[in-house]
């Protein structure tokens, strides 16, 4: 049996075409505040005709993502199969206490390991790797080598500026009859499946790894008509991949919650104001990591937070006070929260807060422009968006009830496990 090593873990090579697919902010299961998961009310409403066959004879569980439960922390932790604590990336956007700046977390140079794709294609296997946002395009496809002709590495959002040096293919846009998308839109996903088939019936690689965006869930709650017309139509690629006879494998990097009351207004907290009860404004500064490129759909309002203060004698004041106030759930020290969640601790604040369900956090109300929210909010980040789909097409019987999953681990349920 041949295997490739990543990262001290252990990959079996594949037999078939094997797919792994990260559904931004799938909320799965039961119980939820509005009723139930994606998958799950998709799959009741008879939307979801193939996922529904394979519950009763592959692998249907949820697994935890990784804390913050936002995208970039938990795609690297997915094609790395690590934590943030040795992968390095954790949140979009972070301080970077060497330069002084607050910085995308976007740059592979942020990377402190090599991905699961860079080691296949070192033992010759054929990778593609398809985004919808182009902020992960380069650190997905870090290290790869596109001059092989055995890589290709696009966004969705930037498919007509594909190159062959760069991506591996020069001709991103012919792949599908569908235009391409704008960002902000649930066909920008849909393009990412397209073109994933696409690849599958052309160009034949042994890992596809597909990674979509999650506008629909932040404007659309489990079982509405929006959001099950979306989950059709990955069902209806699915039904298609698995004519390749692939090994289909599918988490999320987040949940996704309602975050308002019932007038539609978002519940949130402010951490400028009631940190400056105590302390000046210049003597701490606030880290929302939800930050993006993208932040229309969530007006960079997020369930994590990290605060750097100028003392260190502050820390004990201002976690009392933070922990005091409604719609926060917790808050730790920053060592304290680096070691619960595996995260790098130079790259995390004194002070860790995560909001709890039905409340994000924000800076100050003059921080965030919610001009563009056409829908009551719903975001991710926290504890409660930490419960992600863990799904394979095909038994997987060494991975018992009993067997504690991450999101991280689903190349190895993909290459390790999966039977049949």
């Amino acid at each position: 049996m041949r295997y490739v090593t990543c990262n001290n873990r252990k990959y079996r090579w594949p037999d078939r075409p094997v797919v792994v697919i990260c559904l931004d902010g799938s909320e799965p299961g039961y119980p939820l505040s509005d009723g139930g998961g994606y998958i799950d009310r998709a799959i009741e409403n008879g939307r979801m005709p193939y996922l529904a066959s394979i519950k009763n004879r592959g692998l249907f569980r949820t697994a935890d993502a990784t804390i913050p439960s936002f995208t970039n922390p938990n795609n690297i932790s997915i094609v790395t199969g690590t934590p943030p604590v040795i992968h390095g990336i954790s949140g979009n956007f972070f301080y970077d206490l060497g330069s002084d700046a607050e910085v995308m977390m976007n740059d592979p140079a942020l990377l402190r390991v090599g991905t699961i794709f860079k080691a296949f294609q070192d033992q010759g296997a054929r990778i593609a790797v398809i985004t919808a946002k182009d902020k992960l395009r380069r650190m997905l496809g870090h290290e790869l080598d596109f001059e092989q002709g055995s890589a290709i590495c696009f966004s969705a959002e930037k498919c007509q500026l594909t190159t062959q040096s760069e991506n591996g293919i020069d001709d991103a846009d012919q792949l599908t009859d569908l235009p391409p998308p704008d960002v902000y839109s649930g066909a920008l996903s849909e393009y990412v499946f397209s073109t994933g088939l696409k690849l599958l019936d052309t160009w034949a690689p042994d890992i596809l790894y597909l990674s979509t965006s999650d506008y629909i869930q932040h404007k659309h709650g489990p079982g509405t008509p929006a959001a099950d017309a979306f989950y059709s139509m990955i069902d209806h690629h699915l039904i298609k991949m698995q004519a390749h006879d692939a090994v289909i494998a599918l988490t999320a990097d987040h949940g996704m919650k309602a975050k308002h009351d019932s007038a539609g207004q978002p519940n949130i907290v402010y951490l400028k104001p009631l940190i400056e009860e105590l302390l000046a404004s210049d003597r701490f500064r606030i880290i929302l990591p939800i930050t993006d490129p993208y932040v229309v759909h969530h007006g960079a309002l997020g369930g994590f937070a990290t605060i750097y203060l100028a003392d260190p004698a502050d820390v004990q004041p201002v976690c009392h006070k933070l922990s005091a106030q409604k719609g926060i759930e917790l808050v730790l020290e920053g060592p304290l929260a680096c070691e619960r969640f595996s995260l790098p601790p130079d790259r995390v604040g004194h002070i860790v807060v995560i909001s709890s369900a039905e409340s994000v956090l924000g800076h100050s109300q003059q921080y965030h422009d919610l001009s563009a929210l056409s829908e009551p909010l719903r975001s991710h980040g926290g504890l409660s968006e930490q419960r992600v789909p863990f799904i394979l097409n095909r038994p997987a019987s060494q991975l018992l009830a009993s067997t504690t999953l991450r999101n991280y681990d689903i190349f190895d349920a993909a290459l390790n496990h999966a039977t049949g």
